[in-house]
């Protein structure tokens, strides 16, 4: 079946799947597909197809059905004007909380700009009316299927307001390919929804694993651990203390299981547990590339529990969807494998070792030496701030035992590296009282030194930067960019992509007026944070610690531990 046809049937089949029961379809030509999905679907008695020639009134006949049953009603139009069309309906349907379903063909986005007929920039047409809006076509990556569904799911769900008790329009653009007829008989099927929503995480099987990742608040993450380990599940959290059944070095773990056969492995040193039969991800796990590695794993459920509108899946692997309150009812009917749950402890436990051996064997300092030391010089009460990119990623690498009042914030709900240190700033002066560190590159660091700025009438925070300054985009050495690099290759990694500046770190302290020390060794790493973390009322200070950016793989390897 040609691709366009393909993307109509699974949307138009998905949409039946979570229990629409009517359509309306304005005719065109970009929409064919979606109209011979929706033809098929009436034909099979899936759902009941209305026909309008008019955009306008179509779309208002879908609001009345929509208002009436409070089920999501779509209405169909092809590109260009026709979706502008859409608009009083939508406005309508925003007001009075109305879950009105915007599906629009469109063009392929390659001729948006260009001046093709009917042509214009649909996504996002609606502004601020719709509750939720995205767009997906034919070219959907390796696994359109799953793509196009999940994000049907995603529509649906938005429009009945299921996690946020606010229904109300959607939008979802299609962009279409010729052909636009179908080449093969349209069959759509009864069945289940690919992602369901559900108020109560059911006990599944005994095999589970959470994955906590950054989160609204620290008590979102209290509820999480608390509930995961009530259920005698063992956590993984990307950042801070895992809780009860934490695994130590969680990612790290993870690494290991996601290698290939890694699962099979006997070497003790490797400390790689069975498999989980369900992985449970809570709020945004997106640190370690090792979680999706570990979801993409055949054969293993994956689930997703949510204190916001929306949930993280970027892999299009997660099939139930949970909403925050599953976690507010406590502790589900115990299915857990203790004994399974107690390797994963024990993974961790061994992880730790190996990593401690390896870091307390070096002298220079490295990205995960450097979290560990950050870590342990925290005194009670502390709060620390994590930047984007490597300073995440050591933490995991470098940090096994953690303070249990520990509270770790980061900026992860897009990740940049930019506004890192202002963002600490507010964070502790939010916060009075406390003292609060924070672990940064020298390119985040660079890039918000104007946090640096504060007036002489301002207040001013009790806040320890701590730099790690390795000449630039350290984590692009450890990433594929990095790798079997010849002489001219070399040049052009750290061109475009390890960016070093040459920027003097002290004398942007001092333009400040910021108390700064510049450190070399692990030991005076420790002076330094002895001397500066923990003291209140003393303002503002950077630590920066010169690491050896071409080491960044070598550390990581030896971290890793052996491989077959």
């Amino acid at each position: 079946m040609n691709p366009s046809s393909s993307c109509a049937l699974a949307i138009v089949e998905e949409l039946c799947r979570h229990g629409v029961r009517d359509a309306v379809l304005a005719p065109g030509s970009r929409s064919a597909p979606l109209a011979h999905a929706l033809a098929a679907a009436d034909e099979a008695g899936l759902l009941r197809l209305h026909v309008r020639v008019d955009e306008r009134a179509a779309a208002f006949l879908a609001l009345g059905l929509a208002k009436r049953s409070r089920r999501p009603v779509p209405v169909v139009t092809t590109s260009g004007t026709a979706v502008a069309n859409l608009h009083p309906a939508a406005l309508e349907a925003h007001h009075a909380g109305v879950p009105l379903l915007l599906l629009t063909a469109d063009r392929p986005v390659e001729l948006r700009g260009t001046g093709a007929n009917q042509t214009t920039r649909q996504p996002g047409i609606f502004g601020p009316v719709t509750r939720w809006s995205g767009d997906v076509g034919v070219d959907a990556g390796p696994d359109p299927d799953a793509v196009w569904r999940t994000t049907v799911a995603r529509a649906v769900v938005a429009a009945r307001g299921d996690l946020t008790d606010d229904p109300g329009p959607v939008h979802l653009d299609v962009p279409l390919r010729d052909p636009l007829v179908p080449d093969a008989p349209l069959l759509p099927t009864a069945g289940e929804p690919r992602v369901r929503i559900e108020r109560q995480v059911a006990p599944g099987p005994a095999r589970t694993l959470v994955v906590v990742g950054d989160l609204p608040t620290s008590r979102h993450v209290d509820e999480a651990i608390a509930w995961a380990s009530g259920n005698g599940w063992p956590v993984v959290r990307e950042l801070g203390p895992p809780g009860p059944t934490g695994v130590a070095h969680g990612l790290s773990v993870l690494a290991g299981l996601a290698r290939p056969g890694g699962d099979a492995r006997t070497d003790p040193q490797m400390a790689v547990p069975e498999p989980p039969d369900r992985v449970i991800l809570v709020g945004r796990a997106t640190v370690s590339r090792a979680v999706g590695a570990v979801t993409r794993r055949p054969g293993t459920r994956v689930e997703a529990v949510t204190a916001t509108p929306g949930w993280t899946d970027p892999a299009h692997v997660v099939t139930r969807v949970h909403p925050w309150s599953a976690i507010r009812r406590g502790a589900s009917p115990r299915a857990d494998d203790p004994a399974w749950t107690a390797s994963w402890v024990e993974a961790g436990r061994v992880t730790a070792q190996r990593h401690a051996a390896v870091l307390e064997a070096a002298d220079e300092p490295t990205g995960p030496a450097v979290a560990r030391a950050v870590v342990a010089a925290l005194p009670a009460g502390a709060r620390l701030f994590v930047g984007s990119s490597n300073s995440a990623r050591d933490l995991d690498l470098g940090v096994g035992e953690w303070p249990e009042d520990l509270d770790v914030v980061a900026s992860r709900g897009l990740a940049g590296i930019d506004g890192c240190v202002s963002t600490a700033v507010g964070l502790a002066l939010a916060d009075p009282g406390r003292p609060w560190v924070a672990l940064v590159g020298d390119l985040t660091f660079e890039h918000d030194a104007a946090a640096l700025a504060i007036g002489p009438g301002e207040p001013r925070p009790d806040l320890t930067v701590v730099v790690l300054d390795d000449r630039g985009g350290g984590i692009f050495s450890t990433l594929e960019h990095g790798v079997g690099l010849d002489d001219a290759g070399r040049a052009r990694f750290e061109r475009v992509f390890a960016t070093p500046t040459g920027t003097d770190l002290a004398a942007i302290c001092a333009a400040h007026g910021v108390d700064h020390v510049r450190v070399t060794s692990l030991r005076a790493l420790r002076g330094a944070l002895a001397d500066r973390v923990g003291a209140t009322g003393t303002g503002l200070r950077v630590v920066t610690v010169a690491v050896d950016r071409d080491g960044h793989r070598g550390i990581r390897s030896a971290l890793a531990g052996p491989t077959e």
